[in-house]
């Protein structure tokens, strides 16, 4: 059985594999380390772009792929019929999290703003809003998005959930617009899927309510970038944004000079420590994998 990881360092990350289980580095960049239709499981570079998918026409006896990320959008449409794709769900959950909330307390609390004048050697105070007391909708109630909730209710925001199924404690997606009004922070963290593309477009966005902070810390086609622009231009919004459409933002583009926006270039789980995060399932996969189990976090309905 032959297995193509993505990263030298991952080798140490797998633990103990059978002994007929084969593991070759190739990253996505480099020549084929071997003949790639020998591969059974491939685990491709994290957070792989489009272009990265190219070597699955030449991998004919591939049969699962395990992904690094949580996203598995790029995947669903290419992945041929009878390879099982599976996600990293819940390995990025904690420092996903941390970007999402320290984005919200840095919009409401300004700390873009201070950041501009100390680099103009300006001391001016400025007075803020602040979360606290605030109300909160997550749009996305998986693990990330309960993870956001929880401690955003640890710093006193009355949260909100909405989620593609209703359950318990979770609004289903098609009362969104309607709770809009309500939120002074509405925060974007669900999958990219042909039924989320675009849900954040101009209409959306006009039941927010006024001085409504949204955050986006799962996918840029989620959210329609012209009407975001208008209305975080006219300030009536503000947004803080881990990922954009186009992405990478291009250096003119007019999403970077609004005072109301906070960017940061998809840096939520650029953190130390995302390697061994991001190889935690690989191993365990790979011995259900050699051993006829079923694997975990199976990709399905395009999540």
């Amino acid at each position: 059985m032959k297995v193509w990881i993505a990263h030298e360092a991952g080798r140490a990350l797998l633990g103990p594999l059978p002994a007929d289980v084969e593991v070759e580095v190739y990253d996505g960049k480099s020549d084929y380390p071997s003949d790639p239709a020998a591969v059974d499981f491939w685990v491709p570079p994290f957070l792989a772009q489009s272009k990265v998918t190219t070597p699955l026409r030449d991998m004919t006896s591939l049969k699962a792929i395990q992904l690094l990320s949580a996203g598995a959008e790029v995947w669903v449409p290419v992945v041929p019929p009878g390879v099982t794709l599976c996600d990293a769900r819940g390995v990025h959950t904690g420092v996903t999290a941390e970007w999402t909330v320290g984005a919200v307390i840095a919009s409401m609390r300004g700390f873009d703003l201070f950041a501009r004048q100390q680099t103009r050697h300006e001391w001016r105070v400025e007075w803020t809003t602040t979360a606290v007391g605030k109300r909160a909708l997550i749009v996305g109630a998986g693990d990330i998005g309960e993870k956001v909730a929880e401690v955003l209710t640890v710093l006193g925001v009355e949260v909100e959930k909405v989620a593609r199924r209703e359950r318990p404690g979770v609004h289903p997606i098609a009362a969104v617009e309607t709770l809009l009004p309500e939120f002074d922070i509405v925060v974007l963290i669900l999958p990219l899927t042909d039924a989320t593309r675009g849900l954040v477009d101009a209409k959306f966005l006009s039941r927010m309510k006024d001085g409504a902070l949204l955050v986006n810390a799962a996918r840029g086609p989620i959210v329609d970038t012209d009407a975001l622009v208008a209305e975080v231009a006219s300030g009536r919004l503000r947004c803080a944004l881990d990922v954009v459409d186009p992405e990478p933002l291009p250096a003119g583009h007019p999403l970077w000079d609004l005072e109301g926006a906070l960017i940061t270039p998809h840096a939520g789980a650029s953190v130390d420590g995302t390697l061994d995060r991001a190889y935690a399932p690989v191993g365990p996969q790979i011995r259900r994998f050699a051993a006829g189990q079923p694997l975990e976090n199976v990709v399905a309905d395009g999540y």
